[in-house]
């Protein structure tokens, strides 16, 4: 939540204890899914997504669901150990019949 408080994006968070029912009713693909979900704007974001590809995704707008990042990758946003060697990971673009494509690689 930090990283992308500060890339300028403002935040509220609700703590949810079936986290299951919100993403099913959200339509997050039960294969994307995550710790964190969120809604920016039209689209949906799962996980450790960083905020420079969510300023991309709303720049650019394209026809997807939204973007996630599967699991919780070590070198993502929030995730990253100072010393700890980088762990590449990808952001996957989402449609909601659970199509993807790679939106960005990190």
């Amino acid at each position: 939540v930090e990283h992308v408080e500060a890339a300028g994006f403002s935040t509220v968070i609700h703590d949810d204890e079936d986290m299951t029912a919100v993403k099913d009713n959200l339509g997050v693909p039960r294969d994307l899914r995550s710790c964190h979900t969120t809604q920016v704007q039209k689209y949906l974001i799962e996980g450790h997504v960083p905020a420079e590809d969510i300023q991309r995704l709303l720049k650019e707008r394209p026809e997807i669901a939204g973007l996630a990042v599967p699991g919780m990758p070590a070198s993502s946003p929030g995730m990253a150990v100072a010393g700890e060697p980088h762990e590449a990971f990808e952001v996957l673009a989402f449609h909601r019949d659970g199509t993807t494509r790679i939106f960005a690689k990190h």
